[in-house]
């Protein structure tokens, strides 16, 4: 869910080049989709999070959408509630990887698995759009 809190420009292009024009969870880059990414707040505003650097990352809108108010989500291997991958502080490498195919993304822990469930990472438009960009050399995304 998008923000209602104002996000001063400066502080926008900040957050825009910390996460290299990139969603922070599908790392899908703004060039490609088109659209500027969203500003997620990583704790939302209705859990008491801030509209401070600390607490924003880049998102594509749908992940965006999809991350809603969610802190925590259900790993399906463990069925444990877990915390969701946090990519200001976490590493993207450290919890997720891409498919042979470079269309799928894979949870390598229960914070990477619980993110790729609860945002559908893998959903069927973005499969059927990241097959495209596999086919033209633009995916997957190197770190």
């Amino acid at each position: 869910m998008m923000s209602k809190t104002h996000i001063p420009q400066a502080l926008r292009k900040i957050l825009t080049q910390e996460g290299r024009y990139r969603c922070g969870y599908c790392l899908t880059p703004q060039k490609i989709i088109g659209l500027p990414m969203a500003i997620d707040h990583i704790l939302p505003e209705s859990k008491g999070g801030k509209t401070e650097q600390e607490n924003l990352w880049l998102a594509c809108r749908r992940c965006n959408e999809f991350k809603g108010s969610q802190v925590q989500a259900v790993d399906p291997l463990t069925d444990k509630l877990v915390l969701l991958f946090n990519p200001r502080k976490q590493s993207w490498q450290a919890h997720f990887a891409w498919s042979e195919e470079g269309t799928h993304i894979i949870g390598l822990t229960s914070t990477g698995r619980a993110t790729v469930e609860a945002l559908r990472l893998n959903n069927d438009e973005i499969i059927a759009a990241r097959s495209l960009w596999v086919q033209v050399g633009w995916h997957p995304p190197i770190n």
